[in-house]
């Protein structure tokens, strides 16, 4: 078992530290010196130079896309799946089993197979090259719906909710001074899963934000095309190297990792909510 973990923690372990070594060397050191060699600063400098003078510093605007997008998404996501959970758990209306099933069918369904409605629609009501295209359906998170679902379900007694409407308090001031407060966890958790999901989402941005509208990972795809290596028919007057690449990767995750890094402790709490009930 332990031979099996070993394994598996090299396979992925070893591209990240070629990654992350990557950019410290030139083109022929990444070639011809050992894989896991370090470079020099210079180099890193020199590659960083390269990255940021790219067609006029466009990686700035890709990862402004990409802040913008995500977040403004993200704001929407919170403000619809934490009321709709707690709806489907801890309230009764008419038609409330056939919404969440519904939910936990569109939750299966793969994103790529909704990337063509998706840019039917958009294309209809003429939103291609907005940024309401990316916005709107990364807005769109019935998996946040389901898990803040399962949080209330589990972990939020309705006897606490009843004794304050009791005492008067109103649905609303339930929501927000008691079950809002107790969620924290699940809201991180949320919120987390949907920045992973839309800072990383290729496919539907490709279609819907071209040009410099793209965020940082449509536009890693242009600044591979433009590495010889990946591409020998390009005729681009600007080149890219695979260090510059490598850090160009590093750039496109770390924001995600250091909110991570930042938010273990609601995160570690909100996948555990849930699993005992007081």
């Amino acid at each position: 078992m332990i031979a099996v973990l070993v394994v598996f923690a090299l396979f992925f372990v070893v591209p990240i530290v070629w990654l992350l070594l990557a950019p410290t060397k030139t083109s022929g050191e990444l070639l011809l010196n050992a894989p896991f060699s370090v470079g020099s600063l210079e180099a890193l400098i020199a590659n960083w130079n390269s990255l940021t003078a790219f067609q006029g510093g466009v990686v700035w605007t890709w990862l402004g896309n990409s802040v913008l997008y995500s977040g403004v998404a993200l704001v929407v996501t919170l403000l619809v799946s934490i009321p709709a959970g707690y709806a489907l758990a801890l309230t009764e209306f008419r038609g409330r089993k056939a919404l969440l099933m519904i939910t936990l069918v569109v939750m299966l369904i793969p994103n790529t197979a909704l990337v063509l409605p998706i840019f039917l629609e958009l294309s209809a009501v003429r939103l291609i090259g907005n940024p309401l295209a990316v916005i709107l359906p990364f807005s769109f998170f019935p998996f946040g719906v389901y898990l803040t679902y399962i949080y209330f379900s589990t972990s939020i007694s309705k006897d606490l909710l009843d004794a304050a409407r009791i005492d008067g308090a109103g649905e609303v001031r339930v929501f927000v001074k008691i079950a809002m407060p107790l969620a924290t966890p699940v809201i991180a958790l949320v919120g987390f899963f949907n920045l992973v999901g839309n800072w990383n989402n290729y496919f539907l941005p490709f279609v819907t934000a071209p040009g410099r509208k793209s965020p940082i990972q449509v536009g890693l795809v242009e600044l591979l095309s433009n590495v010889p290596l990946f591409n020998p028919t390009s005729s681009a007057s600007v080149t890219i190297s695979l260090p510059v690449l490598a850090l160009a990767t590093i750039v496109s995750v770390a924001p995600v990792l250091v909110i991570f890094l930042f938010s273990q402790r609601f995160l570690v709490s909100g996948m555990t909510a849930g699993g005992t009930k007081e």
